[in-house]
């Protein structure tokens, strides 16, 4: 590992946080742009701002993501980094192009932990599977693959599902003798504010995992004795690798560079992904936007509290078909529901298989010591 190595691995990292940004834009402005209460260009701006702040608050899934799901071998982590970012990378873009809005946060763990498989030489404690919650402690503060990953990726969409169908029937019935026009007034106004919610609880979920990458390499070049002999100008790369990972800290220079990356990536917007989620898979009025996304950041913020790197795009997405069953099971497209089920079964396995090649090639080519 080398100095240019690290500096490589945070190159990555950042064009993975772009393409996250655009990629994921969607996931909080789309339900927004569907109801017509911004114009794209506005909700971009709307995005951005807000992604911005939620980016530099908090930090407890940065530090899921730099100390909690993989252990490979020091020798390789800097390449095993860049191979887990590129297979993300990849299936970012390609979801992109075709509209499908699949899950950044899965697409990057499934690379972590293709890429930490083979730099282990098929071993699959390279893996942290699980980590049992100390005695008299919630099952969602243990650590490992189980807690953080798979029982939130199952359970967080089921949540923001059931919280958006309650809150939109509760509208429904509280609503049902107004008239269109002064629903659509009103919630037209709400909706601002629960899209500004959506954006920030974006920010503190989706940039935050880039922050641990970063983390994570220079704890590893710290680790392995890289920054030994840095000048003083280069003196803020210097990690100590935490004790306790879960006390690993991210200094304010990651979080601010990750945040203006994600702001940019958000800027550049992601209209492929809009269309699907805000006018496709169902017509949705201000006052649907309103519940999809109240109920969704609601989720986003709760999990980012615990630290779960969950899916932005699965939770908004359920939320929209929670707000939509409520109004009437046809109300739905299901067959874009199809589609978008499958690009979440397929991320994991996907970007797993993608950063697994990268790095048995890596490998091969002796790179790694």
């Amino acid at each position: 590992m080398t100095l240019t190595l690290v500096l490589v691995v945070i190159l990555v990292a950042l064009i993975f946080t772009y393409t996250n940004g655009f990629h994921d834009t969607a996931n909080s402005i789309a339900t927004v742009v569907g109801t017509r209460v911004l114009t794209p260009r506005q909700a971009i701006l709307l995005a951005t701002v807000t992604n911005l702040f939620g980016a530099m608050v908090g930090g407890a899934v940065a530090k899921t993501i730099s100390s909690g799901l993989v252990d490979a071998p020091a020798s390789s982590s800097s390449y095993m980094l860049i191979c887990a970012l590129v297979g993300a990378i990849l299936w970012n873009l390609i979801t992109w192009y075709v509209g499908l809005p699949s899950s950044s946060s899965h697409a990057l763990v499934g690379g972590l932990c293709g890429a930490a498989f083979a730099a282990a030489h098929n071993d699959w404690n390279a893996i942290i599977w699980a980590k049992a919650p100390a005695l008299g402690k919630h099952w969602w503060d243990g650590g490992g693959i189980l807690y953080k990953v798979v029982l939130p990726m199952v359970l967080s969409p089921f949540i923001g599902f059931l919280i958006a169908f309650i809150v939109m029937g509760f509208l429904l019935f509280l609503l049902k003798n107004s008239k269109p026009g002064m629903v659509n007034r009103l919630f037209g106004k709400l909706q601002l504010v629960s899209s500004a919610y959506m954006g920030f609880s974006h920010g503190t979920n989706d940039a935050q995992k880039t922050m641990g990458i970063i983390a994570l390499a220079l704890a590893g070049a710290t680790q392995t004795g890289i920054f030994d002999h840095l000048p003083p100008w280069l003196g803020f790369l210097y990690t100590p690798e935490a004790a306790n990972p879960k006390d690993q800290h991210i200094d304010l220079w990651i979080k601010v560079l990750c945040a203006l990356t994600m702001a940019a990536g958000t800027a550049a917007g992601g209209w492929r992904i809009i269309k699907t989620l805000g006018h496709k898979m169902v017509k949705l009025q201000p006052v649907h936007g309103f519940a999809a996304e109240t109920a969704a950041a609601t989720v986003l913020l709760g999990t980012a509290e615990m630290g779960m790197p969950v899916s932005t795009t699965h939770v908004i997405t359920s939320s929209i078909m929670g707000v939509g069953s409520a109004k009437r099971l046809n109300a739905i497209k299901w067959r874009v529901v199809e589609r978008i089920i499958w690009a979440w079964i397929l991320t994991l396995p996907a970007t797993a298989g993608v950063a697994y090649l990268f790095m048995r090639l890596v490998q091969f080519t002796g790179w790694v010591p």
